[in-house]
This record gives C-alpha cells, structure tokens and sequence, in this order.
C-alpha cells in the first residue's frame, strides 16, 4: 500500500497551482486581487484602494470594480476545480505551468451582478461556489461581502464556457 504523502507537499503543490493560474492573468494583479486556500475552498481578497471608489459622495466602491472582482474570483474558483483531481494525484507538476503551458481558463458567456447595498471603503471579498460544471459549461454564485459575511453587498451568477481538457492542436 502506497503511503499518504506529506502534507506540506501537498499544500506546497496546491498553492503553486493556484499561484500559476493568478499569476497568468495579469487583470488580477492590476486590481490588485489576492487569493486565500483553504482545502479546495478559495476566497478572494480586493484590499482597499483610493482608485477604487466609484462615487465619492458616499463613498462606494465602484460597480465595474465590484463585478470584476466578482467575475475574478468565480473564474479561479472555475479554473482551480478544473485542476483539481490532477493537483491531487499529482500528476500536475505546478511548478511547470507558466503561461504558455497554463490550461485555457473559462471564458465568460454573461455574467448578471446584483449590487445589493454600497460597498464601503474597506476590504472586500468573495466567494464563488459552482452550481453546475460540465464538460462545456459551467454555471457559478458568487457573493461579495465586506466585514460580515452574512450580509453580502453584491451576488452575482456567471454562466461560464468551459475549456477542452485536450491540448491545443499544433
């Protein structure tokens, strides 16, 4: 029987997974987004920033930041789980995928944001939870809330196209 390996190795081989697939995106490094694992679970983090403020009367974030974000997070969640089962087995060598050898991510077929109250000035984050994922298609939920996580300050649904487990011709 094989032995279980360590789990440093393990967590060690799931977050340069989920680094590899931040990292090929550079929206997420603009927006400054940053990605905290828990297991499979991912929440994503949008500090505070100045630039993000959509209105500054109130002030608020701005909504196209918010969906962004939102879409952001449901895209790496999508695209995390799609990696998955080859991050466990460790067939997926993490520390090999780069841009150019990084899987093709979900593309976006529409994306509906519910803005349910103003986000303030502070910290947001997000998580997605995928209510579908097929071979072709995927259908994700995802809320955004700030200091409690029990009142989210806008949910969204994405339907996504899923990408070819197949490499692409040459």
């Amino acid at each position: 029987m094989k032995r279980p390996e360590p789990v440093h190795i393990v967590k060690g081989r799931r977050d340069a997974a989920l680094r590899a697939l931040v990292d090929a995106v550079p929206y997420i490094a603009f927006l400054g987004i940053a990605f905290d694992r828990r297991g499979d679970e991912i929440t994503a983090i949008l500090p505070f920033r100045d630039d993000l403020i959509g209105n500054p009367m109130l002030p608020a974030l701005h909504g196209g930041a918010t969906a962004a974000f939102m879409e952001v997070a449901a895209i790496i969640d999508l695209s995390f789980q799609m990696l998955w089962e080859d991050i466990e087995s460790g067939t997926l060598d993490a520390s090999a995928l780069t841009p150019a050898t990084m899987p093709r991510l979900p593309r976006t077929i529409d994306f509906t944001v519910d803005y349910l109250r103003a986000g303030l000035p502070r910290d947001a984050y997000a998580r997605a939870r995928v209510n579908r994922s097929g071979r072709r298609y995927a259908s994700v939920h995802v809320e955004a809330w700030q200091d409690n996580r029990a009142r989210p300050f806008a949910q969204a649904t994405g339907h996504f196209l899923m990408p070819s487990r197949e490499p692409p011709a040459e």
